[in-house]
């Protein structure tokens, strides 16, 4: 069994909020994620605020339970796990309607296009 540490580094943080709010927007941005519509770590990591943050992606859905995980992936549309894992993945895809081209998901087609966060002007 893998051990998950994202709490356990929390523990150890001066900063509780950071890292308990990173976690909390990336899982929330993840939920919003259409069924039959995909995404990729990078994108989900943008479109919660962090853009950089795709491993942080990959932690927060370690540990955490009840999220569409089958609907993040890797870039291009590529299906990152291995094993039993990506089959389950794929199948799991293709329940939802989502297209494969050869091993990826065809992202023109299912990439999930988050709305962009609105800057309104103060003045």
């Amino acid at each position: 069994m893998v051990a998950c540490v994202c709490r356990v580094a929390l523990a150890h943080s001066h900063r509780l909020d950071r890292p308990v709010r990173l976690e909390s927007k990336i899982a929330a941005t993840i939920r919003k994620i259409p069924r039959g519509k995909v995404a990729t770590y990078g994108g989900v990591a943008r479109a919660a605020g962090y853009p950089g943050a795709a491993r942080q992606v990959a932690r927060v859905l370690r540990c955490s339970f009840g999220l569409p995980w089958q609907r993040v992936l890797g870039a291009g549309g590529q299906i990152k796990l291995r094993g039993e894992s990506a089959m389950e993945q794929r199948f799991r895809l293709e329940s939802e309607g989502v297209a494969f081209r050869g091993r990826r998901v065809d992202m023109k087609k299912h990439e999930y296009k988050f709305p962009r966060a609105s800057h309104k002007k103060v003045g």
